[in-house]
Parts: C-alpha cells; structure tokens; sequence
C-alpha cells in the first residue's frame, strides 16, 4: 500500500509575494489537514468541514490571484483562469464523492494525487511565472521613475 505523505511547505513554494504566500501555505495546510482527517477515519461531518473550507478558501485564493494578474497585466491571464475553473471542477467532483462515499484508501490516494499534486505543481510552475511577471512590471516602472527623475 502506497503511504500518503503530508506537504512541506519550503522555499520551492515561494513567489515572493507575501500575501499570495500566506495562501498557499494555508491551502497546503488545509489540504495536510483533509489528509490527516481522512487517514485518521474522521467522521463524514468533519471531512465535509475541511472539504468546504479547502473549496472555499480557493475559490477566494483563486480570485484574488486572477485580481492579482489583471493588476500587473499578466499576458497569460485567461489561459491561468482557465486552469483555476478547470480545477475547481476536478476539486469539487472529488470532494463530492468524498463526502458522498466516505473515505476511502484509493480516494484518499486520488486526492492527494489530483488536488495537492496540481496545487504544488501549480505553484512552481504556473504562479511562478506570474510573480516573475510581476517583478518584472516592478522592474520596469521603477526604471521608468528613474529616468523621469534622471
């Protein structure tokens, strides 16, 4: 039987933006925490707690990284939105079954496949390229202000 392992939350993870940072750390903690309660046999009323703040808090995470993108005119924007409703959808089918069906060992191991394995691979890869965007915006009006000033 493949063990499931809890996420670290280490450096790979950061974008260097301090409040899209905090989300991520408290999406990978609540996503632990859906894991542990499943591992552990937790009632279906507790699983169905963590479930609808772990679908909330992204649906909030994912709005305030879209507002995020739009304010430093992000060239891939639609196409990141797209990934976000793509993953709601698979999130909210699984989390439907888990709370339908209970929690199972091959659920359990769905999840942590389908939900974290796209959350952490997500961060590294898609978000990073936003805050690389990001800084770069950065980047570029401060050197605007410089020759302004110059």
């Amino acid at each position: 039987m493949k063990t499931i392992t809890q996420y670290e939350w280490d450096s790979a993870l950061e974008t260097g933006y301090p409040d899209i940072d905090e989300q991520h750390k408290q999406l990978v903690a609540t996503l632990n925490d859906l894991l542990f309660a499943c591992k552990h046999g937790s009632h279906r009323a507790e699983l169905k707690k963590t479930v609808d703040f772990l679908v909330n808090y992204t649906i909030k995470h994912f709005a305030d990284e879209e507002m995020f993108q739009i304010e430093h005119n992000y060239p891939e924007y639609e196409q990141h939105k797209r990934l976000h409703d793509n993953f709601k959808l698979v999130a909210s089918e699984l989390t439907e079954r888990l709370v339908r069906e209970g929690a199972s060992i091959s659920l359990l191991a769905e999840m942590h496949s389908v939900i974290g394995g796209w959350l952490v691979s997500h961060i590294q890869g898609e978000d990073m390229k936003i805050a690389i965007h990001a800084r770069g915006q950065q980047d570029r009006t401060f050197s605007q202000s410089e020759i302004r000033a110059g």
